[in-house]
């Protein structure tokens, strides 16, 4: 990472020294995960940098076709397992509807890792609640898997997911062996649906009826309000306002903290994010966007 694009602020861990440059990979597998929203498990061609890519959850990728464009993605795939990666995405531009249209055996180019990720080394030892307000599960997806892996060195662990409705829970099919694991799993919708069982209503309310502990670190990722809501309640139940963590979603063009589209204040959330503290952040997102 070349010093000179963000001085003072910590560089991404690239493919390779020049940011800027992106990498063939291929798509090995894709699998639908609620409607509009699919996961894709991608491998980067050249075995070299194959071989030494790393990246920490709550990281993204810069997903790039040629002729179209980039977006950014969080990466959503087991840390341990970086040869195979997995992006969810939602078709909702030009970009995302393009990789829609993709099949198994397609190329796409990335770049990456960046941004800043969860932070589960400081939390090691404590109680740790996800709060996820739709596709925002996705970029707390690797730092699950992580845990579970490591889930001796952790407290009490839960999931609170909500979505609008029953069919827009992401990765239904892996909260058993979450489970398995020790962890907890606790669904909400707004609207339920005929066969629905579980809760109705916020995620926060799912937060409220949940122990917090002073060492609790909570890793919210989902809409703005909804995150400031999370915060909000939990401070003033006694948690540390120290204590809670969100991963923010921004216009992030070009990753380096260049193009400005991602500027927050006097952060950019392509280098400062988009894992954030809350207290750090809390009063611009009080300020009401236009």
């Amino acid at each position: 990472m070349n010093p000179q694009l963000a001085p003072g602020r910590p560089g991404p861990t690239s493919l390779s020294a020049d940011p800027w440059q992106t990498h063939a990979g291929i798509i090995v597998a894709i699998r639908d995960e609620t409607p509009g929203v699919r996961s894709y498990d991608l491998r980067i061609v050249n075995a070299a940098l194959r071989a030494s890519y790393r990246f920490a959850p709550g990281q993204f990728n810069m997903l790039y076709l040629p002729g179209i464009g980039e977006a950014a993605i969080s990466i959503s795939s087991d840390p341990a397992t970086p040869d195979r990666l997995t992006h969810t995405v939602r078709a909702v531009g030009n970009v995302t509807a393009a990789l829609a249209r993709l099949v198994v055996g397609d190329q796409i180019f990335l770049r990456g890792p960046y941004g800043q990720p969860w932070p589960l080394g400081e939390l090691e030892g404590a109680d740790v609640i996800f709060v996820a307000g739709g596709l925002g599960l996705a970029s707390q997806r690797a730092a699950i898997v992580d845990i579970m892996r490591r889930r001796d060195r952790f407290g009490r662990v839960t999931i609170l997911h909500g979505a609008k409705t029953p069919s827009g829970l992401l990765y239904t099919a892996e909260y058993d062996a979450w489970r398995r694991a020790g962890i907890d799993v606790a669904c909400t919708v707004d609207a339920p649906e005929a066969d629905w069982q579980g809760a109705v209503g916020l995620v926060t309310d799912l937060l409220a009826r949940l122990p917090l502990g002073g060492a609790t670190g909570i890793l919210c990722c989902g809409p703005d309000p909804m995150m400031a809501g999370v915060a909000k309640g939990a401070v003033q139940r006694g948690l540390g306002p120290e204590r809670v963590w969100v991963s923010l979603e921004r216009n992030m063009s070009c990753a380096v903290g260049q193009c400005g589209l991602c500027q927050f204040g006097p952060y950019f959330v392509c280098l400062d994010g988009p894992v954030f503290r809350h207290d750090r952040i809390e009063r611009l997102l009080a300020v009401r966007c236009l």
